[in-house]
């Protein structure tokens, strides 16, 4: 899936850089998404299976 740094959202070049980034901590099967302007609030930490099956939706 991802591996362990972070990567921004494809959709913040067509924003001006701001959106969402991910990375994911295959060791716990976890992704953490954070707020590219508010790094320094921390991050949300979702299951693997969950992120998946939302971008899964999102796709269509």
């Amino acid at each position: 899936m991802m591996d362990e740094r972070w990567k921004k959202s494809s959709h913040s070049n067509g924003h001006g850089g701001d959106c969402v980034e991910a990375r994911g901590d295959m060791a716990v099967s976890r992704v953490l998404v954070r707020d590219t302007r508010n790094r320094e609030l921390g991050h949300l930490d979702v299951p693997a299976g969950e992120w998946a099956s939302l971008l899964g939706l999102l796709r269509g």
